[in-house]
């Protein structure tokens, strides 16, 4: 991943609605969800949770999938994985013990 895509994911995370919807579609898992789901779920009309989807999708972190008359929304997980490594690979100047902590935490959950 390069910075500019790390930036790009980051920005597109910036935003409640959008956070939450990503959120929620990583919850969901690989089933997704169909987007008159997640417009319900965010409680915004038609055309401004298309607006926030399409950062989503632009930034690669969503992906639709047409199903008949519908449009599921996954979430793209090798994105995510790639995003979340981008973050943490030369985490605390090559003292990966420093992030056994957050390793621990993610074991819990």
């Amino acid at each position: 991943m390069t910075d500019e895509d790390a930036l790009s994911c980051l920005a597109a995370l910036g935003h409640p609605t959008r956070l939450q919807t990503f959120r929620r579609l990583v919850e969901i898992g690989p089933d997704g969800l169909s987007t008159g789901e997640l417009v319900d779920a965010a409680g915004l009309s038609q055309s401004t949770f298309s607006t926030h989807l399409a950062v989503l999708v632009a930034a690669g972190l969503v992906t639709p999938e047409k199903r008949g008359r519908q449009m599921i929304q996954h979430v793209d997980i090798a994105r995510l994985q790639a995003l979340m490594l981008f973050l943490v690979k030369d985490c605390c100047g090559g003292r990966p013990d420093l992030c056994e902590p957050l390793m621990a935490e993610l074991a819990c959950s």
